[in-house]
Parts: structure tokens; C-alpha cells; sequence
């Protein structure tokens, strides 16, 4: 099923979306083979988590700075070559442990590998509160990355409606693979696009610009509710 999932990622609507398992970073990239350890990598990610998942966190698009260069959503290379263990208390080990994670960028582009804002709150929030990395996958609505052409690649922007609309069969087809797991909406146009599929979903304020302190209150109230 995650095979079959991850093969359907080519599927994407045309212009300015970069889909990092299936296509190469000519000016950002390690090497040629960077699609297909991104697709590894995901592909890890899901299957330790099948039947274990109780939480799926869809955010609003893949960014530049984590699953660009990871493959997986909100989280960044510098949380998977393990810098931000002593911080953050984030290892490796609690994004996949069957194989050995790899970066993909160049090392020209930020040493220690690229990190994300919103990957060192989230995974950080998921760590301070104790829940169980393994029983909570990410996920967003936008499963590419969107970025600003008169930017390049390394740029975020706002995914457009008609993307959202895109990303809707893969979101639908993403859930159905983790049964029973409580869905949680990380901003505003992911609860838009669980409405849309008729989703019932709890929802948490996006971490970014400013909204850090608001979401771990949330994410903490969420938690309090696990196991009761």
C-alpha cells in the first residue's frame, strides 16, 4: 500500500511544485540519486508507523528547508543527521530506525544540513510532551513543495486553490493507510481540506509566524486527552 502510495506521489498538477521523490534539485542537490533517497526515507517513515499511528498531523505544504530535502513532511535534515539532539532532545532514531538516514542537499548549502521552524516545534513539541514519535505521522494537504519562481527552489509560497484541490486524493488515499488514527488539522487550510473529504479532525494554530506558543498549548490539551 505504501509503495502504491508513494508511486502516485508523481501525479501533480503542472507549474511551480517540486516534487522531491521523483525530481532532482539541479542547483541544491548532493547527487543524481537524490530522488530515490528521498523516496527511501518516506517510505521508512510510513511503514514503521503502520499500525502503530493514533495521530496523523497534516500541515498546509511541503517547505523547502524539511521534506524538499527529507522527503518527509516537517522534518528537516539537521533533526535527521542528529544536530538537534542536545537542544531539542530530537534523535534520528525517532523518524525511522531501519535504515541509516542520508542528506540530500550539498553541503555548500548549509552544513549541518538544512533546518526548518516549523520541523524543530513540531518534533520538539512531540518530544517535551513525552507522545510517542511512532504513534504520530506527518503529513500535508499539499504533498509537493510550492515554490516562488522569481525566487527558485530554496522559497516557500502559498500553495493555490486549485493545488490544495490536487492534494486532495492523496490526502484521502494517505489516511485510509493509517485506520483509526485521530486526524489533526496544523492550520487553517488543512482543516479546509479535511472538511472537504468529510473528515471529522481536530485542529491546532500552524506553529509558524508567530504561533509557536498557541500550538503547544493545543498540541498540550490534545495530549492530555491521549489514553483517556
Amino acid at each position: 500500500m505504501i509503495t502504491s502510495f508513494i508511486d502516485r506521489l508523481k501525479e501533480k498538477p503542472s507549474g511551480t511544485l517540486f516534487n522531491p521523490w521523483y525530481e532532482t534539485d539541479p542547483e541544491n542537490d548532493k547527487h543524481p540519486d537524490a530522488p530515490s533517497i528521498r523516496r527511501k526515507q518516506l517510505a521508512h517513515y510510513l511503514q514503521e508507523r503502520v499500525g502503530k499511528a493514533k495521530y496523523l498531523m497534516i500541515a498546509e505544504a511541503l517547505g523547502y528547508q524539511g521534506g524538499h530535502f527529507t522527503g518527509i513532511a516537517m522534518t528537516s535534515e539537521r533533526i535527521l543527521l542528529g544536530h538537534q539532539r542536545n537542544k531539542y532532545s530530537v534523535h534520528p532514531n525517532h523518524v525511522f530506525q531501519t535504515i541509516s538516514p542520508a542528506r540530500t542537499s550539498k553541503v555548500s548549502v548549509a552544513e549541518k544540513g538544512m533546518t526548518e521552524p516549523t520541523a524543530t516545534i513540531m518534533w520538539g513539541a512531540l518530544t517535551d510532551l513525552g507522545i510517542d514519535p511512532y504513534e504520530v505521522v506527518l503529513w500535508n494537504a499539499v504533498p509537493w513543495h510550492p515554490y516562488n519562481p522569481n525566487k527558485g527552489l530554496l522559497s516557500n509560497r502559498t500553495p493555490l486553490p486549485s493545488e490544495m484541490e490536487a492534494g486532495l486524493r492523496h490526502l484521502k488515499e494517505f489516511i485510509t493507510i493509517f485506520e483509526n488514527a485521530q486526524l489533526i488539522a496544523v492550520g487553517r487550510k488543512c482543516e479546509q481540506s479535511l472538511s472537504q473529504l468529510g473528515e471529522k479532525h481536530a485542529a491546532v494554530r500552524h506553529p509558524a509566524n508567530g504561533g509557536a506558543p498557541k500550538f503547544r498549548r493545543q498540541l498540550l490539551a490534545l495530549a492530555k486527552g491521549i489514553g483517556n
